[in-house]
Formats: C-alpha cells, sequence, structure tokens
C-alpha cells in the first residue's frame, strides 16, 4: 500500500504525520503551512546534536547535498542548477539584479500577483527598463493568448506566477514557457503556489523562485532557487560571500571567481535547520508522489466546491478550464459577512484565509493538501450552513 493510500485509512499514521489533524482542520496551505511530523523531527533532531556535541563538518555538506538532490527531483532539474535560499522574495531579487539591463529592455509581469513578485521588477525603472503589465478579464487568469497581447519586440523577460494567490488560476507553465523560449524571452517563476501539490518541472522555465513555508509543508524562510545553468553568466549572483566565492582555506583573492553551480547564488552560511526540514518534506512529498498528491487535493476541492456552491457561494474563477485548478478556492457570498464566517469557522478550529482584493472585496480562501479528509471538508460545509 502506497503512502498517500495509507496514511487515508490509517487515522494514527495520519495523525502521526500530521499532528495538527488531532485538533485542527487545516486548509490555509496557501497562507503559511503546519509542519508535519517528520519535518518538525527532523529540525529538532538536527538542532538537539548542535546543542549536544561538535557537529562533523562532512555531515552539513551531506545534507546540503541530499537537499540540493532532492529538490532537483522535485522540479526535474540538475543538482547544479539548486540554491537553498528563501524567502521566495529573495530568489527573485537575486534574478532582477542578476541581469544586466538596457535602458528600453520590457518586463512582463501581472500587478496583482503576490506583492513578492512585482516589487523586484518594477524597481527596474530605475534601470531604465519598461514594465508591462498584463491585464486579464479575471482576477488571475493568465492565459497564453492574455500574454501574447503584451509581448513585444522588446520583452526580455516575463514573471508570473506558477498559480495566482487569489484567484487559484495555475497557467500552463509548459505551454507560456515554449512561447518564451521560441521568441528567444527569459521566464521567471514564481512557484511558491504549486510547488510540492502539483508538477511543477523547469523544462522551459530559466529561473525559479519559491519558499517551503506553503505547499512543500516545509518551514519559513528557506526554499528552493532555480537558474538554468547555461545562463550562470547572464543571472550573476549580486550577495558575495565566502562560500559563494573561491577563498582557498579561508584566504580572499584579489579577483572574484565564483563556485560551481548555482552554490554561486548562496553567500554565506545556510539556514540549516531550516534546511533538514526542508528535505524532510520533500522526501515525504516524492513518498506520496507529486501526480497522486494533484489528483487527491483536486478531489478534495470538488468535494469543497461542490457543496459551497449548493450553499449559495460564488467561486472566483467559476468559468476556469479544469486544466486552471488549483488547490486554492476562493469564494464570496452576496448576502452573508464575509469576516464574520471566518470568525466562526476559527472559533471552530477551522483554519482558512480571509483575503481582498484590489477593490476591496473580501473572500473566504480555503487551501486543502492532499491528506485532508472528505469528513473534514463535510465538517467545514456543516459549519458554513446558515443558522
Amino acid at each position: 500500500m502506497d503512502l498517500l493510500t495509507s496514511l487515508l485509512s490509517d487515522t494514527e499514521l495520519r495523525q502521526r504525520l500530521f499532528p495538527i489533524t488531532k485538533s485542527r482542520i487545516f486548509m490555509a496551505h496557501a497562507a503559511v503551512t503546519i509542519m508535519p511530523g517528520p519535518v518538525a523531527e527532523a529540525m529538532r533532531l538536527l538542532i538537539k546534536r548542535c546543542s549536544e556535541e561538535f557537529r562533523d563538518y562532512s555531515e552539513t555538506l551531506a545534507l546540503i547535498q541530499r537537499t540540493r538532490d532532492s529538490a532537483a527531483r522535485l522540479i526535474n532539474a540538475s543538482p547544479d542548477e539548486i540554491a537553498l535560499l528563501g524567502p521566495t522574495s529573495l530568489g527573485l531579487s537575486l534574478i532582477a539584479n542578476g541581469i544586466t539591463w538596457a535602458p528600453g529592455d520590457e518586463v512582463v509581469c501581472y500587478l496583482d500577483d503576490y506583492p513578492a513578485n512585482v516589487y523586484p521588477w518594477i524597481n527596474l525603472r530605475d534601470k531604465g527598463v519598461q514594465i508591462r503589465f498584463i491585464e486579464p478579464p479575471q482576477v488571475g487568469e493568465l492565459t497564453i493568448e492574455t500574454l501574447q497581447r503584451v509581448l513585444t519586440p522588446r520583452t526580455k523577460l516575463v514573471a508570473l506566477a506558477s498559480c495566482n494567490f487569489v484567484s487559484g488560476f495555475r497557467i500552463d507553465i509548459t505551454a507560456i514557457g515554449k512561447l518564451l523560449r521560441e521568441r528567444g524571452i527569459l521566464f521567471c517563476l514564481d512557484a511558491i503556489q504549486t510547488l510540492g501539490a502539483f508538477p511543477t518541472t523547469v523544462e522551459y522555465v530559466d529561473f525559479l523562485s519559491a519558499d517551503a513555508h506553503k505547499w512543500l509543508l516545509g518551514p519559513l524562510a528557506v526554499g528552493v532557487v532555480y537558474v538554468r545553468k547555461e545562463l550562470f553568466e547572464i543571472c550573476r549572483p549580486t550577495l558575495l560571500g565566502a562560500w559563494n566565492i573561491k577563498a582557498p582555506d579561508f584566504v580572499a583573492q584579489n579577483q572574484i571567481e565564483f563556485v560551481e553551480g548555482a552554490q554561486r547564488y548562496e553567500p554565506g552560511v545556510l539556514n540549516l535547520p531550516g534546511i533538514a526540514g526542508m528535505n524532510a518534506a520533500i522526501d515525504l512529498l516524492l513518498e506520496a508522489g507529486i501526480d497522486k498528491i494533484a489528483e487527491r487535493i483536486l478531489s478534495i476541492r470538488s468535494r469543497l466546491v461542490s457543496g459551497l456552491v449548493e450553499l449559495g457561494f460564488r467561486r472566483l474563477g467559476e468559468n476556469d478550464s479544469p486544466a486552471h485548478f488549483s488547490g486554492i478556492i476562493t469564494v464570496i457570498h452576496t448576502t452573508r459577512d464575509i469576516p464574520s464566517l471566518f470568525k466562526q469557522l476559527s472559533e471552530n478550529r477551522v483554519v482558512c484565509s480571509l483575503r481582498q482584493d484590489r477593490q476591496g472585496t473580501q473572500y473566504l480562501r480555503f487551501s486543502p493538501h492532499f491528506y485532508n479528509t472528505e469528513d473534514e471538508v463535510d465538517r467545514v460545509l456543516q459549519l458554513l450552513k446558515p443558522a
């Protein structure tokens, strides 16, 4: 029996792997995840060893390499293309600031993406870069057709999120990536809302950044940054230190020569407890299987959406194709007070999110993961029924 099947049929195993399930229904993985038991344990053991004994440096290097290997498997990259940095905004800023820009170069992005994937690009205006915003018909609905309307001969890079954090619209990474590769345009992906939940691979992606604290089920402030190895010279490291520049025996040289691989983007000591936790989280997800996880999330989503619609809620993106569905379900109600419903759910130990759009409209956002159950969905729907 595989891990996912075992977990859903064995309450004791589920509670051991996800202790939060003993006390709460957690459906806020698009915000800040709870950590699975093995993730917390991996971090605890590393910290405990650091307090009780002198840590062998070779063990540290082995942990770092194992994590690069696991992250590379997750996104179908090479381990030497993986830097272990978070948060997401750090990776995106390294990419934005590491590329050489000329006045008149254009970057395409989306103003209603999460701000971490907006501000690093807007900041390039100081270098003469023109920022062109995609204007989709609905929040987050970034299709290849919508994108094509804003591309010009001056477009140098397109920066998109793999999934919109409000609407839950999941983009077609491969189709968009192929289009941009054919046109010689760089493609940067903020992958935090799909990595760990849906297949998110980089065959047609040039840069990727994603912290571990959402669908990856890992800790805060550690993540995966991917740079396609052919672009190492295009994206120059902008944070410099003893870890990413060659310094034999810790003796500084009078010339800068970067180390091999994506380690060149890691300037100094890494967040080792975070890396230990992220490695355990990725290995758990790989054991369950990302394809199976995605199928399970969509199944839970379907049950939740059907019930919400029956209760009179309207879902953002209600006309989206199933190919663009994600683990994010964001809803509004025409007659009921959304903040009050959020408070009611919280008081009944249901964790979801309260979000609003640019116009100030407030929504309930649910983001269940593969370990959530049908019984939990039914409990949430019961709590949302009018008194």
